[in-house]
Parts: C-alpha cells; sequence; structure tokens
C-alpha cells in the first residue's frame, strides 16, 4: 500500500466503513462496491439518506451506478487524468482547504534546486536512467535549513514550494484534455468537481473508495496518490465521514499485507534486508531505515523485537540477535518473475494455498504451462482447482499443447479446512482484527492453514537440527514453541500473543498465562506489551509485528474477540490497528490550536482544563501533547513532532502532496497509457510509466499503441454471485445457477459492427491468448468519443475456468504478466483485444485460428525491452520505504 503510506504514513484504509454515513459526498472510482462489497456498501447508503451525493466513476453502469446521484463513465486505465483534472480545477477555482493545506500538508515545503518535473522532461523526472530503467530520487528531496530541517514558505509563493510545484505539474490537465484522454464530457467533470468541493472544507466532508479497479494497473500506486493529494487539499484525512477506504476482496487482505505474504517486506512493513553491498550488518540495516524524527526514529526497536519473536533465546546481541539469519533480497523475487522462472524450468516445487493461478493470475496460460515444468506441486484447497487438475483437465491438454503422460509434475492436493472448521484472526478492509471462533471440527483429512505450516515447520525443523549444514542455520535457531492440542492444531492465541508482543524474561505474568515455552516446556515468556511503544531495540521485548502490538495487551484480553461495539466508530468491536484506532490521523479533525472545525465534524479536541486530547475516538497523536509544542532543535523521535503536525510517521508530521522518497515512479501521479491502449499519450511524449517490469517473451507480447488490430478496450470485473478464481462458488449448484456461464458485455454499437446477438457464441483474441464467451449486449458499457472518434469497451466477469459444476474460459487468459513498479502488480483492468463472431476453434484448431489474428512476428512495444536485454529483471521493484506502515 505505497501508494496511501508515502502519502499519509500507514499503508492502510484511513477510515472505517460505518464512517462513510457521515460523509457529505462518497466519490467510488475503481470498485463496483454495491457488487463486490455489498455489506459495507450499506453506510453509503446511509449517507445518501442523510443527504450526501454519490459518484460512480466506471467503464460500465452497474449495481453501484443505478444507486448513485452521479455516474461518470471513462476509458479504462485513465483514472490519473480524470483526478489529475480534479486536482487542477481545485487549485485554480481555489477550492482547497487553505487553513487545512498550509498547516498539515507539505504545500509549503521547498524542493530541491535540482529537481526536474515531469512536465518539463516530457513525462520523465529528473533522476531517470534509461539503461537501468529506473529512478534515483537525489533530486527529489527537501531543501533543507542548517539543522536539516525542511524549508518553507507558509505563503504558499515561493516557485520551489510543493504547492507551486503542483499547480504547474497538473496544469495540462484542463477539462477538455480529461475529456480527449477519459471520454467524459466537460459538463460531467465539472458537476463531479463541485460535488466534491461543495462537500469539503470545515463543516463538510467527503470520502473516496476504492479497490483493484485501480490497484491492477501499470500506474496503481500513483492512482491513489492522486486520490490522496486530492483528498490533502479537501482537507478530508483524519475526518469524519471523510478519508480514504481501500477495499479489499477477501477477509484478511490487509492482513496479508501487515503481515506480509510480500518477498519484500517483514512484519509491519519493516523492508526485508537486501544482499551485499547492502545490509551487511543490523547496524547498516537499522541506520538505512531509521529516521531521527516521527514513528520511525523507533525502528531498531521494531526490527529486534521481531528478530526476538523469531529467535527467541537464540537471538542475543553477540550474534546480532540473529539478523544474519534473516534472508536477503537478491533480485525481483514477485510472483510473475518466479513464474516465469518456472516457465524457464528454473523452479522445482511450488506450494499453492489460498490461490488458483491457473485462472485467477494474469496469463494463465503461461501459468498453466509452468506448472508442466515443476517436479512437485502442492495444492491445499476446499475442491480440485484449475491449479492442481492443469495437468489432465485444461485447454492446454485439449488443444494438444501438454500430454498428461509427458508431465512429470508430481501434484500433491491437500484437503484445506473451511472457515468455520478453524479459528484464529483476520484483518478486515478497515485495519480491524477480528476472532473467528470455530464452529466445527474439520471432517476427514481437512486441515487448517495454522495445523499445515505449524505440521510442516515442526518437521523442518526437526530435519534441521539433525544437520550441521550452515544454510539450515535459521531453521535451528528458531524459536517454534507453540501448545498444540489433541490434533495437532497450533494454538492461534498463543500465536497472537506472539505477535502482540511480551517482555523478555522467565515465568508467568500477573494473571498466570504462559506465553511462550522453551524447548524443555518451561515457561519462558513475561508479560505482554501495552502497545508498540513499549519495544526496546536492546533485546528485552518480542513482538511478531510492532503494529499490531495491544492486540492482546497485559490485562489478558483478546480484544480482536470483543462484541460490544459502543460509540459512533464501534470501539469494543474487535480491535483496529494501531493503538484501536478507527480513523487514522485524527489530530488533523482538529483546527491546529486543538480546536473542532466545526461542532458538526468533531472527533478529537484538545481538552485544556485535563492537559490532553479527548473525543470520539482513540487519540493518532501523543495524548498530552498540547496544540502550542514547539520540538526544541536537536529532539529526536516523536518529541520532534510538533504539537500541530498530525502525520506522525513522516518525519515533518506532514501530509505529503509530493513524496520525496519511497516511489520507483515519481514523486508525483502522472498519468501514462495503459501498457496496451487504442490511443497514444496525448499529456506526454512518455506513453508508459517508465520503470514497469515488462516480462518480455514471445509469449508475452504487447501490442503497441493504436495497433489497429487490437481497436478494443478490455477489462474485466468480480460478479457478486461468485468469488474470485471461482472455486469456491462454481461448485455450488444455486449460486452456479445464478452465473452459469462466461460472457462479454458489448454496446449495442459494438454489436451492430460485429453483427452479433446476446447470447450468441463470440471470440475474444489478444496477442496471448483467445477465449470464447457469450455476447452479452447492453447500454451498461457505452462506446466514448475521444478525439473525434468513437473507442468501443468490453468487459468481462474473471471467475471461470475449467472444472466445476459450470465452466468457462479464463478471462486471466488474455491479459500479460507485468509489473507496477512499486508492488509488481499485475494490469488486469486494461488491455486491448479484437472480438471475432463465432465459436472459438478448439483442439488443433485453436492454434491456427489464434496465429491467424494475433500474428507471431508482430507485437513488441515500442516502450518494452528486447527479450535480450530486460533491465528491470534482478531489480527488487516492491521496496519498502518510510511511511508504509
Amino acid at each position: 500500500m505505497p501508494g496511501l503510506g508515502t502519502s499519509f504514513g500507514r499503508g492502510g484504509a484511513t477510515t472505517a466503513q460505518q464512517d462513510l454515513a457521515n460523509a457529505d459526498c462518497v466519490l467510488i472510482q475503481g470498485s463496483s462496491m454495491a457488487e463486490a462489497h455489498p455489506v459495507g456498501f450499506r453506510w453509503v447508503m446511509k449517507a445518501r439518506e442523510r443527504g450526501a451525493t454519490i459518484i460512480h466513476v466506471d467503464p460500465r453502469f452497474s449495481r453501484t451506478s443505478a444507486m448513485a446521484d452521479v455516474w461518470i463513465p471513462l476509458r479504462a486505465g485513465t483514472d490519473i487524468a480524470l483526478l489529475g483534472g480534479l486536482i487542477r480545477w481545485v487549485l485554480e477555482e481555489g477550492r482547497y482547504f487553505d487553513e487545512y493545506v498550509r498547516h498539515y500538508t507539505n504545500a509549503s515545503v521547498i524542493l530541491k534546486e535540482e529537481y526536474v518535473d515531469a512536465e518539463d522532461g516530457d513525462g520523465v523526472f529528473s533522476g531517470w536512467d534509461e539503461q537501468q530503467r529506473s529512478y534515483d530520487p537525489a533530486s527529489w528531496q527537501y531543501e533543507g535549513d542548517d539543522l536539516g530541517r525542511p524549508r518553507r514558505d507558509m505563503t504558499l509563493q515561493h516557485p520551489r514550494c510543493v504547492f507551486q510545484v503542483l499547480r504547474r505539474h497538473f496544469a495540462r490537465y484542463a477539462p477538455e484534455r480529461v475529456q480527449r484522454v477519459c471520454g467524459i464530457p466537460p459538463e460531467l467533470f465539472l458537476e463531479a468537481a463541485r460535488a466534491l468541493a461543495d462537500a469539503s472544507g470545515p463543516e463538510r466532508t467527503a470520502a473516496i473508495c476504492y479497490s483493484v479497479g485501480w490497484t491492477q494497473h501499470s500506474k496503481g500506486v500513483q492512482i491513489i496518490r492522486a486520490a490522496a493529494i486530492l483528498q490533502l487539499l479537501l482537507g478530508n484525512i483524519g475526518r469524519p465521514g471523510g478519508g480514504i477506504l481501500a477495499l479489499r476482496g477477501h477477509a484478511s487482505i490487509q492482513g496479508s499485507t501487515d503481515i506480509p505474504t510480500l518477498y519484500d517486506m517483514l512484519p509491519g512493513y519493516l523492508p526485508m534486508p537486501k544482499a551485499e553491498p547492502g545490509d551487511r550488518t543490523l547496524r547498516d540495516y537499522i541506520a538505512a531505515h531509521r529516521h531521527e524524527r516521527g514513528l520511525w526514529a523507533g525502528f531498531g526497536g521494531y526490527a529486534v523485537s521481531l528478530l526476538k519473536a523469531y529467535y527467541g533465546r537464540s537471538a542475543t546481541p553477540d550474534n546480532d540477535f540473529g539478523f544474519g539469519l534473516l534472508p536477503r533480497l537478491t533480485g525481483d523475487h514477485s510472483h510473475f518473475s518466479y513464474w516465469v522462472d518456472m516457465a524457464e524450468g528454473k523452479v522445482e516445487g511450488l506450494f499453492v494455498m489460498g490461490q488458483n493461478p491457473a485462472v485467477g493470475a494474469t496469463h494463465a496460460r503461461l501459468q498453466r504451462k509452468a506448472m508442466a515444468r515443476l517436479k512437485w506441486l502442492v495444492v491445499r484447497d476446499l475442491v480440485e482447482t484449475e491449479t492442481a487438475a492443469f495437468w489432465k483437465d485444461s485447454p492446454e491438454v485439449e488443444r494438444g499443447e501438454l500430454a498428461p503422460e509427458t508431465i512429470d509434475t508430481e501434484v500433491f492436493l491437500l484437503p484445506a479446512a473451511g472457515h468455520a472448521e478453524k479459528e484464529g484472526t483476520f484483518t478486515n478492509t478497515q485495519r480491524l482484527l477480528q476472532w473467528r471462533d470455530k464452529a466445527v471440527d474439520p471432517e476427514g483429512d481437512r486441515r487448517s492453514e495454522a495445523w499445515f505450516v505449524h505440521q510442516l515447520a515442526k518437521r523442518l525443523i526437526a530435519r534441521a537440527r539433525r544437520s550441521d549444514d550452515p544454510r539450515d542455520a535459521a531453521l535451528r535457531a528458531l524459536d517454534w514453541w507453540y501448545p498444540e492440542d489433541e490434533h495437532g492444531e497450533p494454538d492461534v492465541e498463543a500465536v497472537l500473543a506472539e505477535i502482540n508482543g511480551w517482555q523478555v524474561d522467565s515465568g508467568q505474568d500477573s494473571m498466570g498465562v504462559v506465553h511462550g515455552q522453551d524447548r524443555e516446556g518451561r515457561p519462558h515468556h513475561g508479560p505482554q506489551l501495552p502497545d508498540y511503544k513499549a519495544l526496546q531495540d536492546d533485546g528485552s521485548t518480542a513482538c511478531g509485528c510492532w503494529i499490531y502490538s495491544g492486540a492482546l495487551g497485559p490485562d489478558g484480553v483478546n480484544k480482536p474477540r470483543r462484541r460490544e461495539p459502543s460509540g459512533p466508530y464501534g470501539h469494543g468491536w474487535g480491535f483496529a490497528w494501531p493503538g484501536d484506532r478507527r480513523i487514522l490521523y485524527n489530530r488533523a479533525s482538529a483546527r491546529p490550536d486543538g480546536l473542532p472545525w466545526s461542532e458538526r465534524k468533531k472527533l478529537v479536541w484538545w481538552d485544556p482544563a485535563k492537559g490532553q486530547w479527548t473525543g470520539h475516538d482513540e487519540p493518532d497523536f501523543p495524548v498530552d501533547r498540547p496544540p502550542v509544542y514547539r520540538p526544541d532543535d536537536d529532539a529526536q523521535g516523536m518529541d520532534a513532532i510538533a504539537g500541530d503536525a498530525p502525520f506522525t510517521i513522516h518525519g515533518e508530521g506532514l501530509g505529503r502532496l509530493f513524496a520525496p522518497h519511497g516511489l520507483q515512479d515519481g514523486p508525483l501521479p502522472t498519468h501514462y497509457e495503459p501498457l496496451e491502449s487504442p490511443e497514444h499519450n496525448a499529456l506526454y511524449g512518455r506513453e508508459t510509466n517508465p520503470p514497469v517490469t515488462w516480462y518480455p517473451r514471445p509469449d508475452n507480447r504487447f501490442a503497441p499503441p493504436g495497433d489497429r488490430r487490437f481497436p478494443i478496450v478490455l477489462t474485466t470485473y468480480r460478479l457478486t454471485e461468485h468469488h474470485t478464481a471461482g472455486g469456491m462458488s462454481r461448485t455450488l449448484s444455486r449460486l452456479s445457477e445464478l452465473q452459469p456461464e462466461m460472457f462479454v458485455e458489448m454496446s449495442p454499437e459494438l454489436a451492430l459492427a460485429l453483427r452479433v446477438r446476446t447470447g450468441e457464441p463470440v471470440s475474444v483474441v489478444t496477442l496471448r491468448g483467445a477465449i470464447e464467451a457469450k455476447a452479452l449486449v447492453t447500454r451498461r458499457i457505452r462506446p466514448l468519443r475521444l478525439n473525434g472518434h468513437l473507442v468501443h469497451q468490453v468487459a468481462m466477469p474473471f471467475h471461470f475456468g475449467s472444472v466445476g459444476d459450470v465452466k468457462g474460459d479464463a478471462a486471466n487468459d488474455l491479459f500479460g504478466l507485468s509489473g507496477e513498479p512499486n508492488v509488481t502488480i499485475q494490469e488486469s483492468k486494461a488491455a486491448t483485444c479484437t472480438i471475432v463472431p463465432g465459436p472459438l476453434p478448439r483442439g488443433r484448431h485453436f492454434q491456427a485460428f489464434f496465429e491467424r489474428h494475433a500474428q507471431p512476428d508482430r507485437g513488441r512495444h515500442p516502450e518494452q525491452p528486447a527479450r535480450d536485454h530486460d533491465p528491470t529483471r534482478g531489480r527488487p521493484s516492491g521496496e519498502s520505504e518510510e511511511g508504509n506502515a
């Protein structure tokens, strides 16, 4: 979540779903919230009942659009152009929240003279290295005074202050150009701009909601950055009814980034150490990532406490607390990079848990073929998925591209427990940890993920202890102590205790709770920690994830398990990290002097009689710090944060309109076309996001801009009746009956041009593959007029595959492998295609059809590296940065 992290400090939603009811305007973009997040959408409807304006931006008219006051159709992949236009309008019309912007954002900060904006670099910022395809952000930094503090001009008139840089950067995003890029008429654009501005200020607030319709782009992080800039200008961060809500599609997607399944991060958004010549020692590592001011000054305590949680008594000052045992980043180890390695025979085995890449990941055709080169594959799931059955039941087997008798991959399909058959925490879309109790024991051989990982770890550790191989040292040192029940299930509340953190000493706490045992069964962990402020860098504390500290405090109360909500923000139900704050950065809900901006929008405020911050939420600020506090020149850590600086993760305490570091593709959002587009970039000479990862291969080709073979924009979306890759829904008869087959939505104009009717089969073709779908002719998706000509768009669900009660071709066969520069996410919401009426030829006839419509001698994008020269490989593209926690 670096888009939110570099803007505000933390990589999580700034607000709660319930708080949407307090909004005066809600902009939903990059999501069909009513269909994909229907429970959370009820709070949007409450806001509308109270008079709020609901705006929905989407290429397709959906149930969300039907419930909105304003629907704005746009060309898929042009979100930054629209948001940039809104930013420009707010600045030029003077509709920004002036006092909020001056005091709470870095608008007044002056940049170095060396900085050159993309405005002057024709789409490229200073520091760009074309050969390495990467930026050096040295020229993006603040100009500092003699003490290293950023210089500021509170009048906002200095030509190099962020406010003026912002105005120049977005000056070209005029409504007419927004229309040319997005297809949005100026009058519709202005309606949305006025609604957002009218709903912002001291008395009113507006919220923004988004989902994977923003993230799954080649510039997804920068789309979110643009929304953050807009909300900071309007003064909507940290205030009731404001903020940005990142909607997550699973129960614990937020949790899987907090305690990460990400290759380049450790729990709590601590960066993974780099290989030589990087983080050689713990001191080097802490020095590289610690910051003198703000919460990241505690980096040493967060890191050492994590090492103590990993290695227990094996982590001592003499061995750098086991820092040398951590793996190191040696390159780009993201999902698609290792899948490319797999396709080239460089990967021997793969575990797949909670995922179905044969359907749910882009270029699924390549991924299915890549698995045929593995020696072994372990799939844990509720049913036999396409990933488990690729070797015997897949389009490639039907076409003769794969033959079961020649595939050496040994597949182990292990039955997994369902969510009602296991217990533990999950972290939902608003950073809320909740506890799920087990309803029934799993039948037969079904087991939970906790059981599987726990039992696998025990076996690997036992094997490592019989070895003297140096590479097994980390396993030998691991403090794997979790108690088990009679079925071998680990005590997951004990895992939560470790995540929360404890004092490192022997014995039991005051409640008599044993928080851990050594290998002889003796307790050796002390009392639980109250919160992350107790973490130390001397080895006296252990904590599995610093941002979760406080979830299970010294009183022994499992806060995620609480079910007694009170107050307007549900305190008493679950635990929202950090510190049970429901609205982050809520110091900004008060004026610089500590009084509420207005009585209507009160949240937290300074109580001079008590000498502390108080209100309706846990203050996201030092509770006893008065608004008039000014730090000494040599102050460090939280002592360096002024009493009117709400964004305490950032060293200057300000929300960042301009991101001086932390992003791989520039300090400000810039419109680039999708990797495939029917249009050239109308704003800059650079077509696509410069440092994007292309994964160039003969079977991963991209159409050049304006390629007439592929004139139609293709996007995907989620159905309410199916869930992701379909493994949990296409095997259920009632859901399958509601959505029984694959289809493609198209406008009547396109259907007339193709001479197809609703229900007739068509073939959708890109440079990566071709699939069959039934035509659904509807006014829900409409052609857009760009530069005097019509551009057609089509939309498809992505839930279908080759196994289950209902089957269909996988939409992800059509999309290429690509990596957004910051998080290496794929671009699966914008591509180009052609549509051929009639059913897709099957079997041996497929290849001739595919080659006829996607000639193999064409199709490399002019900005895509050649296959034999790919400087993006081997460079970590998802590095963590300050403020991503």
